[in-house]
C-alpha cells in the first residue's frame, strides 16, 4: 500500500467537514459529518482530556457507530457544540430511532481543547458554532489553517504563552493502490513544538524575545508551561477501507505514535490528546488469517504515520505563512 498521488480526490468517500469560528475571541468548532453512520473508535492518551460520549466507542461496545464527530475550543464550554450539531442533523433527517422509541437520535462524539482567554470576558455560543460548522460541512476534509477548532489554538507553550506560536488545523490525504483513501485531520494546540518526523527539522518552535526559535531540548518539567498552559492535540483518521473496529483500534495506536514523533513533548500531564479513527465503508472486511491481517494493518499504519507528518507540514506552511 505505497503512497501515490495526493489529488483532492484522495479523501475518503462518505465524510464532510465544516468549520465555524468566532473571530473576536477567537475560538471555534470543527464538525465531521458522515453520509451514513460510520464505525468509530476513540483512543485517549492525554490525561487531561475533555470528551463527549466516547465511552461507547470501545472496541467491545454495542453502539460503536457515529453520525458525526466534532472538535471544539472553549474547554468544557465547547461540549455545547454537540447540541448544535445534533439539531442540524435532525433537520437533515439523520438519526436512527432509539431503542424502539420512534424518536431519531443522531449519535455524536467529540473532544475539546483549551483556548480560553487569559482575561475574563464573553465566550462564544458553542451551540450556535456547532450548528454552523455542521451546516457548513462539505465533502472532503477541506484545507489546513487557523480554522474551526484551531481558530484559537496555540502551540509550543513550553516557554510560556508569550513565546508560543499560532496553532491550527492540518489535513492530509492519499489514495491507496487498491482505490481506497486514507486521510487525517489534526488540531494542533500543543504544549510541545512541532517537528517534521521525516527530516527531524523543527517546523514550529517557541520563540525567544530575540525572535529565535528554541527547540524543546532537555527542558525541565518546571519549564513546560504547565499548569498555566494546558494543551491538546486532537486527531481524526478517516478511511473508506472496510475495516472492523479491531482494525480501527489498532490504527489508533499508530496515530498516537505518530503524534508523539511530531509533537515534542506530548502526552504530558496537562494535555488532552484524543484520536478518533473512522471507517465510512458500509461493510467490514471478512476475517483473515492473523499474520496477513497484521501485515496489512501495519502497511496502513505506516501510511497514517506519514500522513500525520504531512498534516503537520501543511498546517505549519499555511498558518505561519499567514
Amino acid at each position: 500500500m505505497g503512497r501515490k498521488e495526493r489529488p483532492s480526490a484522495s479523501y475518503p468517500r462518505g465524510v464532510s467537514v465544516g468549520h465555524a469560528a468566532e473571530p473576536s475571541v477567537p475560538s471555534g468548532v470543527t464538525a465531521l459529518v458522515f453520509d451514513r453512520p460510520a464505525r468509530v473508535v476513540a483512543a485517549v492518551h492525554g490525561p487531561a482530556s475533555g470528551t463527549y460520549d466516547i465511552g461507547s466507542l470501545e472496541v467491545t461496545s454495542t453502539f460503536g457507530r457515529r453520525d458525526a464527530l466534532f472538535f471544539s475550543g472553549g474547554s468544557l464550554f465547547g461540549l455545547d457544540a454537540a447540541r448544535g450539531i445534533r439539531t442540524r442533523l435532525l433537520e437533515l433527517g439523520r438519526g436512527e430511532p432509539a431503542l424502539g422509541s420512534g424518536i431519531p437520535l443522531p449519535r455524536i462524539s467529540g473532544a475539546i481543547l483549551f483556548d480560553l482567554p487569559s482575561r475574563r470576558g464573553s465566550l462564544p455560543e458553542y451551540l450556535a458554532l456547532g450548528y454552523a460548522a455542521a451546516n457548513a460541512a462539505a465533502p472532503g476534509l477541506g484545507t489546513s489553517g487557523r480554522l474551526g477548532a484551531g481558530a484559537g489554538a496555540r502551540v509550543a507553550k513550553y516557554l510560556g504563552r508569550e513565546a508560543s506560536r499560532p496553532g491550527g488545523v492540518g489535513v492530509a490525504g492519499l489514495r491507496l493502490p487498491d482505490g481506497f483513501a486514507l486521510a487525517v485531520l489534526l488540531v494542533f494546540n500543543s504544549g510541545g513544538a512541532i517537528r517534521d518526523p521525516e527530516s527531524g527539522a523543527w517546523l514550529v518552535a517557541a520563540r525567544t524575545r530575540a525572535g529565535a526559535q528554541r527547540a524543546p531540548h532537555r527542558l525541565r518539567p518546571s519549564s513546560l508551561g504547565a499548569p498555566a498552559s494546558p494543551a491538546t492535540t486532537l486527531a481524526a483518521v478517516l478511511t473508506d477501507l472496510p475495516l472492523d473496529r479491531r482494525d480501527l483500534a489498532s490504527l489508533a495506536g499508530h496515530v498516537h505514535d505518530a503524534v508523539a514523533r511530531t509533537v515534542v513533548p506530548t502526552h504530558t500531564s496537562f494535555e488532552g490528546d484524543v484520536v478518533f479513527v473512522a471507517s465510512t465503508s458500509p461493510r467490514a472486511e471478512r476475517e483473515r488469517e492473523p499474520a496477513a491481517r497484521g501485515l496489512a494493518l501495519d502497511a496502513v499504519g505506516a501510511e497514517v504515520g506519514w500522513l500525520v507528518g504531512e498534516a503537520a507540514r501543511s498546517y505549519a506552511g499555511t498558518v505561519l505563512d499567514g
